[in-house]
């Protein structure tokens, strides 16, 4: 029994024993691949935790999530369902650590590595006061996803001879007094007798690189990782700042063939036969009753299946290998013209629908007043969808671009892995296509092409800036007129179904097919159960109802609370990536949006007010 808790005493409290072990905090699954997958930071009560790396979970128990067309692009054998944690398992599966590892007490104010505390069976308390510890505010990152602390030592003794960490013998305090909000009244001090200083300045982009200060090349989330040379000027965070970490995500839906029928059964043991011949895989399906549940499927079915998938992997070992020497092989657009094909497609229901994870069929009313009002040439209503997510790594400073090259991304693990974690969204969605020749039409009038440069121009400086002197090719933007439109209407029908579909808006999602040949947007329910088809969005599909969100969403875009700034802004949004798009008219929940809320114009829906620029649903 562990001896009585003196503050409890002091407070008037029922004295109690200090628990020995301790479950760290619980999140959901589908949090460990969005929210807090590896290199992010947790709080959990008054402590702070970095979620390690996949290498170090526990996955003999999570199950596999299979999703073909995703896994060959993301070059893995699978995909895992972080593992949940089990009260009579010795592991919670998914392994932390201790991050920041600088702590300081509220009582006497020291600011020292956790372990100096000597904190009691390992709580966060400060041994001498019996206070909480609080884990520090501030930390360290560049570009390149490496994490260290902040350097309170050094910063407190700038300019001055002292050369090592603690060199001087003094112990760091650290004072807070909420007199203001600022930074100026966060002050650190050192018991050598240096000055003390306050955090103010520690923001700037070149403050560290100013004081000397250099990356480390720390992986801390990765057990027994060396230390990197890097380049990049650190700069500070705040421990809590949505900059600390962002996911680099990659998403499929699951459409026919691979959805369904042997190829879906196939896949799931695909790894075991892709290496074997025939006769094996005939041995092999029949010993361990692979087609058990499925008798309308025979040995030489799964065979051709084989083939094919392997036939698939090597076209995609192929596409690497152009890209690797200086091809543009655009993953995305890939995976995207696979699911637009099959969206324009009617996939009706079938009575041995069990298995069936893609049913899209058109509405049963004409759509012919879609066509004429409002240039939708085609509506499908998916009353069943499938959508896998990866998390294939994470960026730090600055969110992910097309610019991005593996260095500016951290990894997931020491080796390479051959599976990545991941969730499955059961759902539902409405997928509109427009007139092609009418957006054809459209797009090349030169107000809507001088609108979607200026967004073009910017979106491409900053991509420039992203790449530096590495001499690697800038990618191309996406601020094209077709783009920006799709995107923009994708934003306005989430905010209009918000309202009329029994879905707040950070529950749907956006889907854009806006390359060469590709005209549509799905909007679709991202619910990780099965409350994401419940026909709440599938109902708005229908022509008649359709026809009056589109008129409601064109009128609430006639007029903006920010207006006229927000219509008449040269640029808006971080790094001036929007035209005409702010918080009161266009923006979105992070969920919602699949480009992080940039490249939107609401000029493209309904013009300009001085008709110098047509809009496609009218001026």
């Amino acid at each position: 029994m562990s001896p009585d808790n003196p503050r409890r005493r002091r407070r008037g409290l029922p004295a109690g024993p200090v628990r020995t072990a301790r479950r760290l905090g619980e999140v959901r699954r589908a949090q460990l691949v969005t929210t807090y997958g590896v290199g992010a930071m947790i709080a959990v009560e008054n402590e702070s935790f970095l979620v390690r790396g996949v290498d170090s979970w526990d996955v003999s128990e999570a199950p596999l999530v299979i999703e073909p067309r995703l896994s060959r692009k993301l070059g893995v054998k699978a995909f895992r369902l972080p593992p949940a944690p089990d009260p009579d398992r010795a592991t919670d599966g998914v392994r932390a650590v201790r991050f920041p590892v600088m702590y300081s007490c509220p009582e006497c104010r020291l600011l020292q590595p956790f372990r100096k505390f000597n904190p009691p069976t390992g709580k966060a308390e400060c041994s001498t006061c019996q206070e909480s510890l609080v884990p520090s505010r501030f930390v360290m990152a560049c570009t390149h996803g490496h994490l260290e602390d902040f350097p309170f030592w050094k910063w407190v003794h700038r300019g001055t001879r002292s050369t090592g960490t603690g060199a001087c013998g003094g112990e760091l305090t650290f004072h807070a007094d909420g007199s203001t909000a600022s930074l100026r009244a966060v002050r650190i001090a050192c018991g050598c007798g240096a000055e003390e200083v306050s955090m103010e300045g520690a923001f700037r982009r070149q403050a560290l690189k100013d004081l000397g200060i250099r990356c480390g090349g720390r992986r801390p989330w990765l057990k027994d990782a060396p230390a990197e040379a890097c380049d990049e000027s650190p700069r500070t965070l705040q421990r809590g700042s949505s900059s600390v970490w962002f996911p680099v995500m990659h998403s499929a839906l699951s459409i026919p063939p691979w959805s369904e029928g042997v190829d879906r059964i196939t896949a799931r043991v695909y790894d075991k036969l892709k290496d074997e011949d025939p006769a094996f895989i005939r041995r092999y399906v029949q010993v361990e009753n692979v087609l058990a549940h499925h008798p309308q499927y025979t040995p030489d079915e799964v065979v051709a299946c084989v083939q094919r998938m392997r036939a698939q992997e090597t076209e995609q070992r192929d596409d690497a290998d152009v890209q690797e020497a200086g091809g543009e092989v655009d993953a995305r657009t890939d995976l995207y013209r696979g699911e637009y094909d099959s969206l324009c497609k009617p996939h009706p229901e079938r009575e041995d629908a069990g298995d069936q994870e893609f049913v899209c069929e058109p509405p049963v009313a004409p759509i012919d007043a879609l066509r004429t009002s409002h240039g939708v040439e085609q509506v499908m209503l998916l009353k069943r969808l499938r959508e896998v997510r990866a998390l294939q790594s994470f960026r730090r400073v600055e969110e992910p671009s097309p610019a991005d090259g593996p260095k500016r991304r951290g990894a997931i693990s020491l080796e390479e892995p051959d599976w990545l974690p991941a969730f499955e969204v059961s759902g539902e969605g409405v997928f509109l296509r427009l007139d092609e020749e009418r957006l054809r039409a459209w797009e090349e009038d030169a107000g809507v092409e001088a609108r979607a440069e200026r967004i073009r121009h910017n979106h491409e400086r900053l991509l420039r800036e992203r790449i530096g002197p590495s001499g690697k090719p800038v990618p191309t933007s996406q601020a094209a007129p077709r783009f920006v439109l799709l995107h923009t209407l994708a934003h306005v029908l989430i905010n209009e179904w918000s309202l009329d579909g029994g879905y707040p808006a950070a529950a749907l999602r956006e889907r854009l097919y806006a390359e060469e040949g590709m005209a549509g947007v799905l909007v679709y329910t991202a619910t990780s159960d099965s409350a994401g088809s419940l026909g709440g969005i599938v109902a708005q599909g229908n022509p008649d109802r359709l026809d009056a969100t589109l008129r409601a969403a064109m009128q609430r875009a006639r007029w903006c609370s920010n207006d006229p700034l927000c219509m008449e802004a040269e640029a808006s949004g971080a790094d001036g990536l929007n035209l005409a798009a702010c918080h009161a008219c266009l923006l979105l929940p992070e969920t919602s949006c699949e480009n992080n809320n940039i490249l939107l114009d609401r000029a493209t829906l309904i013009g300009t007010p001085d008709l110098r620029v047509p809009g496609f649903f009218g001026g």
